[in-house]
């Protein structure tokens, strides 16, 4: 089934809003004059953007016809959907919010993983990344981050090829603060990192942008060696922003490895 297109999506979801008068109506729903004024627009505009010949309207226009409409988080991402084949900007500015559902898919889970913001850091995590990453709990907030973390100075000897998860780590911070919006967040993290760290400075000035995708990442621990670990990104839905990140033992080895962390941590 095709897509239902802008203007028909405009209309329907102006014909099911209330008017506030309770006088007689020939029409359901709102007018568009009314829908208009909500959102600070012209009428003749808002017409023709129901005919489907009012242009490309911008995000804040979007947002502006979003709550004049009235709209839930599914409805305004579809409109943005429609007018610009792309998502909304996420809404960083909201705490993120850990719902017990998934906490508990995280703790069903046998590979270590974690939820992250866009800004990398780290809001929820299961027993086997305490195992293998330490305790998130027992660390300031500030210090949950991915990205401190990764630039750390003393995480260089758990990184055997440091150079290839600074870079690829930085690369999806640069896509993910992008597709989140600008925020005082993730500036005072960057100007934080280009203070403290020689290998930020250097690659953040190379503008290299991917993905997370799926990467297989080296890690070392005392009395293991090295652990083989497939890194896959999950978005959470209805989150703002929220990741899954859950690293899968790429073989038997590190997966026995994984195995006996937490089996020393339950010890």
């Amino acid at each position: 089934m095709a897509t239902t297109p802008l203007p028909e999506f405009l209309r329907a979801h102006r014909e099911r809003l209330h008017p506030e008068s309770t006088g007689r109506r020939r029409t359901p729903g709102l007018r568009r004059e009314e829908v208009a004024a909500r959102a600070g627009v012209s009428v003749t505009w808002y017409t023709w953007l129901e005919q489907g010949r009012g242009g490309v309207p911008s995000d804040d226009v979007l947002e502006r016809l979003a709550r004049a409409l009235e709209l839930d988080d599914t409805n305004r991402e579809m409109l943005f959907l429609l007018a610009h084949a792309r998502p909304p900007p996420l809404r960083p500015t909201r705490p993120a919010t850990v719902t017990p559902t998934l906490q508990r898919v995280l703790d069903h889970l046998h590979a270590p993983a974690l939820v992250k913001t866009p800004t990398f850091q780290i809001v929820a995590w299961n027993r086997a990344a305490v195992a293998l990453f330490g305790d998130y709990a027992a660390l300031p907030e500030r210090d949950r981050n991915m990205l401190r973390r990764v630039f750390h100075p003393d995480t260089a000897a758990l990184l055997p090829y440091g150079e290839d998860m600074h870079r690829t780590c930085l690369a999806a911070f640069r896509v993910d603060i992008a597709r989140a919006g600008a925020s005082e967040e993730a500036a005072a993290l960057v100007d934080e990192l280009m203070e403290t760290s020689a290998e930020f400075r250097r690659l953040w000035a190379e503008n290299e942008l991917a993905t997370h995708g799926v990467k297989t990442r080296r890690l070392f621990r005392p009395g293991l060696g090295e652990l083989r670990l497939e890194t896959s990104m999950f978005s959470v839905d209805d989150s703002d922003g929220l990741s899954l990140l859950v690293l899968s033992p790429a073989d038997d080895v590190s997966a026995r490895g994984i195995e006996q962390l937490v089996r020393e941590l339950a010890g």
